[in-house]
């Protein structure tokens, strides 16, 4: 059986596409909220001509329409972006009544990991945009007022400074050591990640702080790990007249200079006890490593 080519759509169902663009356009007015490529917006204009005049079909018109749109999330001024796909084209050949239905899909949010977001997407509407919008913007509000209960920093004030050193045999996913960085701020915490085999994470913060940054990465950051590879053990926990060494959360696997092994993971543990020498803290290379 020969597959039907795809048609551009009926005028009166063009229309019905062009008049979703247009109420999409009314409905998201503020600057930064919907994006149309200047292509995009001369295809919309030669459509609605032919609409007008529909006496030859225009050349040169793409299946669909691509918009984004950036929906604002209230309770942190936060944005999530949605891509908009609108068909022009179809390929049955009796499209005559309802227009084919747009397609869409979330771009990751610099402020959500992969994990968290295909958890939101999992349970968005699948056939009606404007549900999907709704639920966007409400599932991604409560997600943050969750972090937020999660992660509202102890008054430092009333808890003394701990550092906590954590060892991981393996720590190699760029995703989950961007997490481990982006996150800390958030929970008032200072420090380091080292990558490589083995995998250091060192945090300074209060005790209450901590605790609630390790539990929110293993629940969100690492949510989509299985339990059993979640390996990371505390090796090492300074109490008693501790001081911030670090004035905020880095990646220094980079800094240390070249690594070793099949897969250059392998980190130089001499340029590492040099480094932690030069901050102060040779004991903790010593109880930590060794």
């Amino acid at each position: 059986m020969t597959q039907n080519q795809p048609c551009i759509l009926p005028p009166d169902i063009m229309e019905s596409q062009l008049a979703m663009i247009d109420l999409l356009t009314a409905m998201f007015p503020s600057p930064g909220e919907l994006e149309i490529p200047t292509s995009t917006t001369q295809c919309i204009e030669k459509l609605q001509n032919w609409c007008q005049d529909p006496t030859s079909p225009p050349s040169g018109i793409p299946s669909s329409i691509l918009l984004a749109i950036r929906l604002p999330v209230a309770a942190d001024q936060k944005r999530i972006q949605v891509n908009i796909s609108i068909p022009l084209q179809s390929t049955d050949p009796n499209i005559d009544q309802l227009p084919p239905p747009p397609s869409y899909s979330l771009r990751q949010p610099d402020w959500m990991s992969k994990a968290e977001l295909a958890e939101l997407t999992a349970a968005m509407p699948a056939d009606d945009i404007f549900a999907a919008f709704e639920y966007v913007q409400a599932a991604a509000e409560s997600f943050l007022e969750a972090r937020q209960t999660m992660v509202s920093p102890t008054v430092v004030g009333c808890e003394s400074i701990v550092r906590v050193w954590f060892y991981f045999p393996s720590l190699s996913t760029r995703e989950k050591r961007d997490d481990l960085v982006n996150h800390a701020p958030g929970f008032s915490l200072t420090g380091f990640v080292l990558a490589g085999k083995p995998g250091l994470l060192c945090l300074e913060g209060t005790e209450g702080d901590i605790d609630a940054y390790m539990r929110f990465i293993k629940t969100h950051s690492w949510g989509d790990i299985p339990s059993y590879q979640k390996k990371v053990s505390e090796r090492f926990r300074e109490t008693e007249g501790v001081e911030r060494v670090f004035s905020d959360m880095q990646e220094i696997t980079d800094s240390l200079g070249e690594r070793s092994g099949q897969r250059a993971n392998r980190g130089d543990m001499q340029a590492l006890e040099a480094w932690l020498r030069d901050q102060g803290l040779q004991e903790a290379f010593e109880k930590v490593i060794f």
